[in-house]
């Protein structure tokens, strides 16, 4: 069955609402949990599924994405499968910027009609979750549905964004509103008691079914549902077959986080350093694989440390860490105080020399430098953080941006390979 199905994983589009995570990186790059992507998530999850044929539909600063997946994911030739990029790219039919998530996959049809496939499962690129796909395709199967939307209950006070579905008993959709604002409308689309008693979460809360943004499409309906000028899934393409197609709802009701924005981001992450995150990186037997980096074991030397995540090639010296990420090749001098931070680390690590070279320059070395305060923060990779800088977002007002150094949701972030001179106080 997972044979006969691939995947195709949205790659967002210019990231706004994650910016300046996205200043140079698309959102499926963005680095996560100290030593993994975005990406690798609904990758990961294909191939725990059984799932090898995957393309990652993509087109703003995917450089990073590109070294990530070619490092990453090699398969060899007597299995089978591949990760391919499929960039937005001129054709004889039209040099347009993908415009939606419909757009994209439309834009690419022409990649998949050689594959011998029945199905094709759409995901997206910036969400956390784990799912095993060979479930959702077993039960659209069984169903004898023509699409299949993954819905998860949410509770109606909170589903600001989300596409909302009403479905049967049978959990044959028969009513979808893409990111509903009237609380009549979404009152309207409350789950009834009748359903609410058969699922196996509880909630004191009225839910609402909403849609993961995940799709399973039969071959030949995905075809003719592109067949138009419709441009998003969710706002057109699912309204527009409702009563012309089968249409059925896969419930899901474990853990699943939508990576949109930087409060998100930074919230998920620092979740994961809880004691007992909703989240699971330690999952036996469904493993979330990213690249193979052979770095050294972490150091760390006379630190206080509590609720922490420590990526591998870390030098943490006499430090002060509460509920932190700390990524890869990540270094902390003494004396630094972090508090609710997540740290991305750095891409190599810096030589003798370039930090003598830098040093004559001014510019502090790659990490945190002595005697930092850093608290509600993130700090992106390869950044430069001089002594005793202090960065607090408290009192500060949102959307502030100067010398690298943003203010996002109540998130002070502090951007990719930014310089951030000592004595600095913000």
């Amino acid at each position: 069955m997972q044979k006969k199905a691939i995947a195709v994983i949205m790659g967002g589009g210019r990231g706004s609402r994650l910016y300046p995570l996205t200043k140079e990186r698309c959102k499926p790059a963005v680095p996560l949990a100290g030593k993994y992507r975005l990406v690798d998530i609904p990758i990961s999850n294909c191939l725990n599924s059984g799932i090898n044929n995957i393309y990652l539909l993509t087109q703003f600063n995917t450089a990073s994405l590109h070294r990530h997946i070619q490092d990453t994911y090699r398969f060899d030739p007597f299995g089978g499968g591949t990760v391919d990029i499929l960039s937005a790219e001129q054709t004889e039919k039209g040099d347009n910027w993908y415009q939606g998530t419909a757009d994209a996959v439309r834009q690419n049809v022409h990649h998949f009609t050689a594959l011998d496939y029945d199905h094709v499962i759409i995901l997206s690129g910036d969400q956390l979750y784990r799912m095993d796909y060979g479930e959702i395709l077993k039960e659209h199967i069984e169903s004898e549905a023509d699409v299949t939307v993954a819905a998860i209950p949410f509770p109606s006070d909170s589903v600001e964004g989300l596409g909302l579905m009403r479905v049967s008993d049978f959990l044959e959709i028969t009513e979808f509103v893409e990111k509903p604002t009237d609380p009549e409308v979404i009152r309207s689309l409350e789950l009834p008691e009748s359903l609410e008693e058969t699922l196996k979460t509880k909630s004191e809360k009225k839910r609402c079914l909403a849609s993961m943004g995940i799709y399973v499409f039969n071959r030949e309906t995905m075809i003719e549902a592109l067949n138009n000028e419709m441009t998003d899934f969710g706002k057109e393409v699912i309204p527009s077959l409702l009563g012309a197609s089968r249409l059925h709802a896969h419930i899901f009701e474990g853990y699943w986080e939508d990576i949109g924005t930087v409060k998100a981001f930074f919230e998920a992450n620092l979740q994961l350093a809880d004691p007992m995150p909703q989240f699971n990186f330690f999952s036996r037997g469904r493993p979330i694989y990213t690249r193979a980096r052979y770095l050294p074991a972490s150091k760390i030397n006379r630190c206080s440390i509590n609720h922490v995540i420590v990526g591998d090639g870390c030098i943490i010296t006499d430090s002060y860490l509460r509920r932190c990420v700390i990524g890869i090749r990540s270094v902390l001098r003494e004396g630094t105080r972090l508090e609710n931070v997540v740290m991305m680390g750095a891409d190599e690590f810096e030589s003798s020399e370039g930090r003598r070279r830098n040093r004559e320059k001014g510019i502090p070395d790659i990490g945190v430098g002595m005697n930092c305060e850093i608290k509600n923060a993130i700090i992106d990779k390869g950044a430069r953080i001089g002594a005793n800088v202090r960065l607090n977002p408290e009192g500060k007002p949102d959307m502030y941006e100067k010398d690298g150094i943003f203010l996002r949701d109540g998130v002070v972030v502090v951007t990719k390979n930014a310089i951030v001179p000592d004595n600095t106080i913000f």
